[in-house]
């Protein structure tokens, strides 16, 4: 039986792929019904289809009998948790850390830049021929709050200190310390709040997650503070969130919702202080490079039999046992490296 990997690029497009399985190419399709490229059972590694919906990318799980490795193109996966029922033992679940942490980060910056300083208002009157100026705040002098401290916690804050912080706050999911300084554990995050001028989500969407951005949460950020969510539109409350827009204590800049797409006619569209980004933290012209990079060397150490990087649960195993990732990334950080922002975009 020959040995089959799926990849939603096609394998002429990516230089250095090891010698050995035979490539096929399958994205889902533009609609969804995209033939499969072959025999699901041959099928050894099945790489995810990017920006497709959920039903596309786990149609093929129930056929994957003989799927020893599942790799996404997105730093989240749990599109892919979701359907774990689906998956036989002994998978592993990879995600793609390392390849939208740089375009991640910079839509953090630019919806705190562009939300601090106006630039939706300034947008508006210029359709309107309007020369309106305004004094607005700055993000030098401001206390920043990163809660989902992974790889992309990280280089959001890599962009964030050339702009003269006064502060930049670190919550994971457990404790440690770094080059940069501490990171506080979830625990601690009511309490830091209350200093935050902007709080930046980047936290992965798990069952401790879902929600953490309640009523309450919010009730602790200062006046006039900024949220930003580049992480999962539930890792807020919707409908809290909405009550402290309509109030005018808040402001918020989000490239996720809850519904999402948002659709036409929800409140949170004209929420006053809201801007709000479809989703786009991931799809940019960084995106091809890295991903072809991840897949030639997770192919490689598949084929040589050594450990896969990025390795997030395997299927059918305690989540407290090892998971055979590769040593250099075993350096002590937080396992929510994968930060987990965005089923459709990262």
């Amino acid at each position: 039986m020959s040995a089959d990997v799926w990849l939603p690029l096609p394998p002429e497009e990516i230089e250095g792929l090891p010698e050995g399985p035979r490539y096929l190419f399958w994205d889902g399709g533009e609609d969804g019904d995209q033939e499969f490229p072959g025999d699901p059972a041959r099928c050894v590694m099945y790489v995810v289809p990017y920006m497709r919906r959920w039903p596309v990318k786990v149609r093929p799980l129930e056929q994957l009998s003989n799927v020893r490795v599942i790799q996404t193109l997105t730093a989240g996966v749990d599109d892919i948790t979701a359907r774990l029922s689906a998956i036989v033992p002994g998978v592993r679940l990879c995600n793609a850390r390392g390849v939208h942490e740089a375009s991640t980060a910079e839509l953090a910056l630019t919806l705190t830049l562009a939300a601090l300083r106006g630039i939706p208002d300034f947008v508006r009157a210029q359709q309107q021929e309007r020369w309106q100026g305004a004094f607005r705040p700055a993000l030098a002098d401001k206390n920043v709050l990163i809660v989902g401290y992974g790889s992309i916690g990280a280089a959001i804050e890599d962009r964030l200190t050339p702009f003269e912080l006064a502060r930049v706050a670190r919550v994971a999911r457990s404790r440690r310390t770094t080059a940069r300084g501490l990171v506080h554990p979830i625990a601690d995050v009511l309490s830091l709040l209350p200093e935050a001028d902007v709080v930046i989500l980047s936290t992965p969407l798990t069952d401790a997650t879902h929600g953490l951005v309640d009523a309450e949460f919010l009730s602790r950020m200062k006046d006039g503070a900024l949220l930003v969510n580049v992480a999962r539109g539930p890792v807020v409350d919707t409908n809290a969130l909405l009550a402290e827009l309509e109030r005018g204590r808040l402001l918020a800049a989000l490239d996720v919702t809850d519904p999402e797409p948002l659709p036409p006619g929800h409140p949170l569209w004209k929420a006053p202080g809201a801007l709000i980004t479809p989703h786009v933290g991931g799809p940019t012209s960084a995106f091809l490079p890295r991903a072809r990079r991840l897949l030639v060397d997770q192919l490689t150490r598949f084929v040589n039999h050594e450990p896969l990087r990025n390795v997030i649960l395997t299927t059918g195993q305690d989540p407290k046992e090892p998971v055979g990732t590769a040593p250099e990334d075993q350096d002590g950080t937080d396992p929510e490296g994968p930060d987990t922002p965005g089923t459709n975009g990262r």
